[in-house]
């Protein structure tokens, strides 16, 4: 059996919080610079964004402890239904507030400046390089 390494763990756990808070930093000076409602689809942007992540984790964890086909069709059954879920929301989001749908996709998009910093952590606290 493997052993689930602590450092990673606590990274992982770390994401969605980090997602949440840039998506504030972002939305707080939309705030002002825009209006309340872009700074709102900012922040709801990173929420969905995050509980995404969270979701994501949880069920491949659940789907990795899983063997066979049954796990394998169970996996791309649930990536298709987390799929049609996200596109869903911006779906709703152009339909019912076109204006917005940037604001929305840029606090969606904190999940990749975030996983760029945890990357570039990861990559600066290692001590020795491999040959």
């Amino acid at each position: 059996m493997q052993t689930v390494d602590p450092l990673e763990e606590k990274i992982l756990r770390r994401i969605p919080l980090e997602i949440l808070a840039f998506a504030a930093v972002l939305a707080l000076p939309a705030a002002f610079v825009f209006d309340l409602p872009t700074a709102g689809f900012i922040l709801a942007g990173g929420a969905v964004a995050a509980l995404g992540f969270a979701w994501l984790r949880s069920s491949l964890t659940r789907f990795l402890l899983k063997s066979g086909k049954k796990a394998l069709r169970s996996g791309l059954l649930f990536y298709a239904v987390r799929l049609v879920l996200i596109l869903a929301v911006f779906f709703i989001i152009i339909f019912f507030f076109p204006r917005k749908i940037l604001a929305f996709a840029g606090g969606f998009s904190t999940v990749v400046l975030v996983f760029f910093i945890e990357g570039a952590r990861a990559f600066l606290s290692v001590k020795k390089w491999k040959s």
